[in-house]
């Protein structure tokens, strides 16, 4: 926290309530109108030469993330050095050079740095989101955190309602937005400088859109080529480390470019849903030391009571309950754990890359998208069917539609002629083609608003810190020059075609024609089974006044009600 009201219990209680992201010690660094806080999570140079805040001259640095490169960027910098960690030399190269160092960073995170002589703060955060950042502006000032709660000592801010809209579109409240009016998310891939009262954000990743790979055979080589460097490379670490292995490619295929890597799984107990027996089949095939855990499909209370806390606002993924019931699993063992978040996203994994989207359009669907009830199923069915263009993309990637969103809340909650789509609106390339164009929306929007954030907050809720190796910068970047023709088969319903090339004689046999499973909660049986609990939860909404009518158990999106529910009961 910078400007007039820097004060140290301030600061001291905000970084107490991050105390699961660092248990492993406080500091707190003041200055005149500065004062910094950090928890730490040895990871790297467990000795005090890692510890932070960290000094080079009238600079001090909080940082949260891994630089995997750091031992490169370090041969190239002059010392004297005291520690063997990535923070020291982070702070080296930004004294240095400033932001523009930030091109040559390999890895995750998040970090303020002070120049006390300049009086100037630089916040940033990683290429892809993978490590949070929010700030709010004080009297004067700067508070930042790596969660929203611990921006709240600082006094609650009202709701903001266009943020609830937002999470009912897209079932997360994207950035730079947060549920509270005055506290914003840093967007993944951008600075912030503050300097005297005032803020600029500047993006400095610009990854490239143009496609100059066409040959299957020479994207796998490279792929293969890429995999074997930046795989390893993101083991760096002074504790144990393990793979999150679900019994799906992408985590498979992580597994296989490590020795012999600890792996953990996570079945649910209900027929069709586990997918441990393959997550085994992988591990005996591959040599690891693995562990499995299981989850009974019928711990949605305790889901929902854990969720408000996790997230600080409201948060759509059911499957974060089984992401924090893995993470628990795993830090029994480990402190750090590879996970193959981000594999869906390059290698075009979601049924979505390969539905056509919009060429179901016509006028009979478009008719019955206006007529139909909208909170119905059909209706909704129609409504998704019936969009073309940005409005098409962002049915396939998004929760509810505008139209249920505006039916369902109360009139208060709304605003004459919102745009719905002004998130996906920033990231929208019409002079790519459908299927790069849906990549590309999928990795500036729901990947760092939606799973990274569900991976970072329900892993760092154990003091586990998750790596994804497949969200590195330089295997991104190849893969958006790769046509996502190549990676498509939509004959076969099935997209990964690279992936399954590469891998095919590297899994077990028969492996790869499993169909795509998902690792979230059997959230509609459930539901179906106590019904009394959606009928609740939409009866407090309602006097509240933030909805205007129930829903049936039918509705697709019953659980962001129930969410919704339990974060005005935790927070409002």
């Amino acid at each position: 926290m910078v400007g007039p009201l820097a004060n140290a219990e301030i600061v001291r209680e905000m970084s107490r309530l991050l105390e699961h992201r660092g248990p492993d010690g406080e500091g707190l660094w003041s200055g005149e109108n500065a004062v910094l806080g950090h928890r730490r999570l040895s990871i790297q140079d467990l000795t005090e030469g890692g510890h932070q805040p960290m000094l080079r001259g009238a600079h001090v640095l909080t940082y949260n993330g891994e630089l995997y490169n750091h031992e490169t960027l370090r041969a190239a910098l002059p010392g004297p050095w005291r520690s063997s960690g990535d923070t020291e030399v982070l702070l080296h190269l930004l004294v240095r050079e400033g932001a523009a160092a930030l091109s040559q960073l390999s890895g995750m995170f998040a970090f303020g740095l002070w120049d006390a002589e300049q009086r100037r703060l630089l916040l940033a955060r990683d290429r892809l989101g993978i490590k949070p950042l929010y700030y709010r502006l004080v009297r004067g000032g700067i508070a930042f955190a790596s969660e929203l709660k611990a921006l709240l000592p600082l006094g609650k801010p009202a709701i903001d309602r266009s943020a609830v809209r937002d999470f009912l579109l897209h079932g997360y409240v994207p950035a730079p937005k947060t549920v509270y009016q005055g506290i914003a998310k840093l967007p993944a891939g951008h600075t912030l400088t503050w300097a005297d009262g005032g803020i600029r954000i500047e993006r400095f990743w610009n990854p490239p859109a143009e496609i100059t790979v066409r040959s299957p055979d020479a994207a796998v080589e490279q792929l293969d080529g890429l995999l074997r460097r930046v795989v390893p490379a993101q083991t760096v670490s002074d504790v144990p480390v393990g793979v999150f292995l679900s019994g799906g490619i992408d985590s498979s295929l992580t597994a296989y470019y490590l020795d012999r890597p600890r792996t953990y799984s996570l079945g649910i107990e209900r027929r069709g849903r586990s997918e441990l027996d393959a997550a085994r089949s992988v591990a005996e095939h591959l040599g690891t030391v693995h562990t499995e855990m299981s989850a009974q499909a019928s711990g949605f209370d305790a889901a929902l009571d854990a969720v408000p806390g996790l997230f600080d606002e409201p948060f759509g993924d059911s499957a974060a309950w089984s992401n924090y019931l893995i993470a628990g699993c795993a830090r029994r063992e480990v402190t750090v754990a590879l996970s193959g978040e981000g594999g869906d996203e390059i290698f075009c994994g979601y049924p979505r890359y390969w539905s056509n989207i919009g060429a179901r359009s016509n006028s009979m669907n478009r008719a019955l998208a206006g007529l139909l009830p909208p909170l119905s199923r059909f209706g909704q069915s129609m409504q998704r069917h019936a969009y073309v263009g940005l409005p098409g993309f962002a049915s396939a990637l998004g929760g509810m539609t505008a139209a249920q969103v505006d039916s369902l809340l109360a009139p208060e909650w709304l605003e004459p002629d919102y745009d719905y789509l002004w998130f996906y609106r920033q990231f929208w390339r019409p002079e790519l083609s459908a299927l790069a164009q849906l990549r590309w929306l999928d990795l500036h929007t729901s990947l760092p608003e939606g799973l990274l954030t569900k991976v970072d907050r329900t892993s760092m809720a154990h003091s586990l810190e998750v790596r994804p190796p497949l969200l590195d910068h330089r295997l991104v970047e190849y893969m958006l020059t790769v046509d996502p023709e190549l990676s498509v088969d939509r004959a076969r319903h099935r997209g990964k075609v690279l992936v399954r090339q590469l891998m095919r004689p590297r899994l077990p046999e028969g492996f790869l024609e499993r169909p795509k499973s998902g690792f979230g909660l059997p959230v509609r049986a459930w539901i179906k089974r106590h019904p009394q609990r959606l009928a609740e939860a939409v009866r407090r909404l309602m006097e509240r006044g933030v909805l205007r009518r129930p829903v049936s158990t039918e509705f697709r999106r019953a659980w962001y009600l129930l969410v919704l529910d339990r974060w005005f009961t935790a927070f409002a």
